[in-house]
């Protein structure tokens, strides 16, 4: 990116924020003008595609809670919650955890989370309390990974209070030890976002959090009683803006599990400014070493460039993955990231509030991004609010597409003449594979069109078909489990182990075909305040084979050939392909190293 170009970007943000704070409240961003959806080029036919809610039929019947339901008073009921998919029991089918918040009023049982073990064939058993699930309190966001390198995947929750790590224990139950960990708070802090991530390169998993603001009922003003609490000139909770920024975290792993706070001197640590949601972990640069993106709520958004030396430059205004290509801030959400062109380099997809669009950011390869949103089709759609968001190859075509979650954060819009509904459709964009979105919503199925008022997403190959399902979480309603009974090309499910069998978060992942090359990451965290399937997923099309090369953390790669379509391929670092067994269609239980 040329230095006039950085300049000329800093000089307009200034400005347009300035403009932004006059004409926006609460946390609306300034509108941009939604383009008409583009005809398809003649002869190129989009896929058939059917996403079907599964969640009743599969047992997912718990009701999330996220404060009041109707009249909110306080903008930490509005953010929602998460999900994270993932195998907790080590049996090869992967199970979910639905995150829950609280209420202020202290009437009923207090709301917990909700952990659902699966059985097979898309049928899940609630184990919360057998597994030791049973804590309260305003939970936000959710990451897995394995900790001490014993084999077994652990949870971090993160709360408006004190977030929680709770320790796998190996025999189907959780124990919280965030203290004994070293990650216990000083004082209260509001978590959102959270992705463990190697960044150090020393073979443990590392921590970031990412922190929304400074929340205190007692000193915020209800709704309607200062300028920051009104939207469309209509009385609103207060929030983000006029309350008090926050900044991220970053705790360091001795290697035995123990955490220390490095953010000060690791340079994440910088002012209490930003509104930060979810934490992206990716290497955006290509230069084998992992960086993390942060979605911000009207404020620029954060990219940390991993130094290499044990320390982060936050360089989201250089980068231009900070604001809209017009200089604005934006009410940032969700995030992905996912190579959509195939040039080799991540690129991130980020949703924001309605009266805007999201933002397509383009990689150049060397962690400096383009916002292509209106080039590539994507500004089509204004009225909605983004949350969770995913590429996801729906169609096993070798290009990844993209799904959405929408849904307001004030209950009250129904009533008020702006054009807005709170329960809005979900949004699927098909990649047309020439650099563009087309926009398949109302022929994608009644998972896609029904309206929710939904936050946190996952994704993850649920049944062990290939074909991976997505996990929605709605507003004071059961989840979603949408699966696509629409027609697939041939697939490859990766999943790579490093030495001591834990999953390789950060690892890099090549496949290639006669039709071309994808990447994809093993990653913690992301989608909004979420996590999914360690297992990464390419579409091959009608290729029967790929070669499949692995760049491991730490830098070595290894390269497997004729690996043939339509099966899990699991990898483990200096052993190669390692076969699953398998007992009737199921993965057997993979002993742990202890």
């Amino acid at each position: 990116m040329k230095r006039w170009r950085i300049l000329l970007l800093v000089v307009v943000a200034v400005a347009a924020g300035a403009l932004h704070q006059a004409l926006s409240q609460g946390m609306a961003t300034a509108s941009r003008t939604a383009r008409p959806a583009r005809p398809l080029p003649p002869g190129l036919q989009p896929p058939e595609v059917r996403y079907e809610d599964l969640a009743e039929a599969a047992g997912l019947t718990a009701v999330n809670i996220s404060g009041a339901e109707r009249n909110k008073s306080y903008i930490v009921e509005t953010t929602g919650n998460g999900v994270a998919i993932l195998d907790y029991d080590n049996d090869g089918l992967l199970d979910i955890l639905l995150v829950n918040a609280d209420r202020f009023e202290k009437t009923g049982p207090r709301p917990s989370h909700h952990l659902y073990r699966n059985l097979g064939g898309l049928k899940f058993q609630e184990v919360t309390a057998k597994a030791g699930l049973t804590h309260t309190g305003w939970a936000q966001g959710v990451c897995a990974g394995d900790i001490d390198n014993d084999g077994w995947v652990d949870l971090y929750i993160t709360h408006w209070g004190q977030d929680v790590l709770f320790r796998n224990q190996g025999n189907g139950t959780f124990r919280d030890e965030t203290e004994a960990r070293g990650l216990k708070a000083p004082a209260r802090r509001w978590g959102t976002g959270c992705s463990f991530f190697d960044y150090d390169r020393d073979g443990d998993l590392d921590l970031f959090v990412a922190r929304y603001l400074e929340f205190d009922p007692a000193k915020t003003p209800k709704p309607g009683q200062s300028a920051h609490c009104r939207w469309k000139g209509f009385p609103v909770l207060c929030g983000p803006r006029g309350l008090p920024g926050e900044t991220m975290s970053l705790y360091r792993n001795d290697g035995r599990g123990h955490f220390t706070d490095v953010s000060q001197p690791a340079g994440v640590a910088g002012p209490k400014q930003y509104y930060g949601f979810t934490a992206l972990s990716g290497d955006f640069d290509n230069d084998g070493w992992p960086d993390m993106y942060v979605a911000c709520d009207s404020t620029p958004s954060l990219l940390y460039r991993n130094k290499r030396d044990g320390t982060f430059e936050e360089i989201g205004l250089y980068s231009g993955a900070a604001l809209s290509e017009d200089g604005q801030e934006q009410a940032g959400m969700g995030a992905a990231a996912g190579d959509f062109d195939r040039d080799g380099a991540l690129d991130i997809f980020k949703t924001n509030f309605s009266n805007d669009t999201p933002n397509l950011y383009h990689n150049a390869g060397d962690g400096t991004f383009t916002e292509v949103t209106m080039a590539a089709g994507l500004a089509v759609n204004t009225l909605f609010l983004g949350w969770g968001a995913a590429f996801v190859d729906f169609d096993h075509d070798g290009w990844k597409d993209i799904f959405v979650a929408n849904g307001h954060v004030y209950p009250e819009v129904d009533q008020l003449p702006v054009g807005e509904t709170y329960r809005q459709q979900r949004l699927l964009y098909w990649n047309r594979r020439d650099g563009q979105f087309y926009d398949i919503s109302p022929h994608a199925g009644p998972g896609i069109l029904t309206p929710h008022a939904s936050r946190g997403i996952a994704i993850g190959d649920l049944d062990n078909d290939g074909s991976v399902e997505i996990v929605v979480v709605n507003m004071h309603e059961r989840p979603s489990l949408l699966k696509n009974f629409g027609t697939k090309g041939n697939w490859l499910l990766v999943r790579a182990l490093t030495r001591t069998g834990r999953d390789a978060v950060g690892a890099r992942i090549t496949v290639a075909t006669e039709d071309g090359r994808q990447i994809d990451e093993v990653r913690s965290g992301g989608y909004h305040i979420s996590h999914g399937d360690f297992r990464v997923h390419f579409g091959l099309g009608k290729a029967e084979a790929a070669t499949v090369t692995v760049r491991w953390p730490e830098g070595k790669t290894e390269t497997f050939a004729a690996v043939p379509a339509n099966r899990l391929v699991v990898i483990q670092e200096g052993r190669g392909l390692v076969e699953p067994r398998e007992t009737n269609g199921q993965h057997e239980r993979r002993k742990s190293p202890r």
